[in-house]
């Protein structure tokens, strides 16, 4: 959807105002509205953000902007300010039950050979049998079983 045409005749009035001829005779081969409907197509992302065109246009630069120029000013417009959602509230019963939880977690992790070491063992049995391990590997492993 392209931005509206009444916002594409006020960009363009404020835009003439600005740069006078220099703006003009940018489009004097072209038939106006022609160049209003690119304008329009090219800055279709900011429909629902006018207030970053409306940036752009308080931050204009010396010389008249061509479209591609006068976008890329827009998306340089600060982001705005995105009101946030109160923090829910902790329920302390769940949450002292999903701890307890992570407490047994930890004890099974602790006392069961999940085989998260194997890799260490496998290269230090590689190593055992004479075969060539890399240094640092050898090391990680032997840091791993330490």
């Amino acid at each position: 959807m392209s931005l509206p045409v009444k916002a594409i005749d006020r960009l363009f009035e404020r835009l003439s105002t600005t740069y006078g001829s220099q703006w003009s005779n940018q489009w004097k081969d072209v038939p106006i509205s022609d160049v209003k409907t690119l304008w329009g197509y090219e800055l279709q992302g900011f429909t629902d953000h006018l207030d970053s065109v409306a940036w752009a246009l308080e931050n204009l630069p010396e010389r008249s902007p061509n479209v591609i120029e006068f976008r890329n000013l827009c998306r340089k417009a600060p982001a705005r300010e995105v009101p946030l959602l109160p923090e829910p509230k902790a329920d302390l019963v769940r949450l002292k039950k999903e701890l307890s939880r992570l407490g047994e977690l930890r004890e099974k992790v602790l006392t069961t050979n999940n085989g998260h070491k194997d890799w260490a063992h496998r290269i230090i049995s590689r190593y055992n049998a004479g075969e060539s391990v890399n240094p640092t590997s050898l090391r990680f492993a032997r840091e791993a079983l330490a």
